[in-house]
């Protein structure tokens, strides 16, 4: 059995980075739609049986129910403190892949997932090993590790070469592919053009982006001036 789990923030937290200029509601709905895309995108590889959502907030976990996800409800965690929470509580045995694929990725199709995922399971592939998906950014939208607790997890600013460094001290084999669909995570506001850019994956979030705001649901920066104290 394969197992996913997806890390979202709180809505009040999320893409303030991406599209500052939006408002907060906006911003929450595309955290939705992007957590939507990914799970269906999961489902739809065929190969992954057990999809978790650790997040602390309540409205991305009826969400994520909703699309047919496992949910773990944790307060306010950091990010490489929940994940290894979700591994403990997730419980996977020794021989079946762990995947994290970080919420932002919304683009991904399910063949992507399919390929990471056989790649670990190849007649070929060690029993222990590391096989990670990097972001054109240098960090790791999908990690598989087999088994669980290979390496720690090492998520944050440059994270596929720190993914790397912890399999070379842990002495486990680390495997690195490139796989398109999940170099491309929305995290700044350049990432919107190349992923507008690309086909396939994404179509909840794709629609959203590409929906015009509505009269008044955004503010020119005179408006903003001239309701500012």
């Amino acid at each position: 059995m394969t197992i996913a789990v997806i890390p979202v923030k709180r809505l009040e937290q999320s893409k303030s980075r991406l599209l500052p200029e939006l408002p907060d509601e906006r911003r929450q709905a595309l955290t939705l739609a992007m957590v939507e895309d990914l799970i269906e995108a999961l489902q739809g590889s065929g190969c992954v049986e057990r999809i978790a959502v650790t997040t602390p907030d309540p409205t991305v976990a009826s969400r994520a129910r909703a699309a047919g996800a496992e949910v773990l409800l944790r307060p306010e965690p950091g990010l490489n403190a929940a994940l290894e929470d979700a591994a403990t509580r997730l419980a996977p045995a020794r021989d079946e892949p762990f995947v994290v694929v970080l919420g932002d990725v919304a683009g991904a199709l399910p063949g992507d997932f399919r390929r990471l995922v056989e790649a670990s399971l190849a007649p070929d592939a060690p029993a222990r090993g590391v096989w990670l998906a990097p972001s054109a950014d240098g960090g790791t939208s999908a990690l598989l590790v087999r088994p669980v607790g290979a390496i720690p997890f090492r998520f944050g600013p440059e994270s596929a070469a720190r993914h790397r460094e912890a399999a070379r001290s842990a002495q486990v084999a680390y495997h690195e592919l490139a796989l398109a669909s999940l170099a491309i995570d929305l995290d700044q506001p350049e990432d919107l053009a190349k992923f507008l850019a690309t086909e396939g994956g994404g179509r909840r979030t794709r629609a959203l982006l590409e929906r015009p705001l509505g009269a008044g649901a955004r503010r020119t920066g005179n408006e903003r001036e001239r309701s500012e104290p």
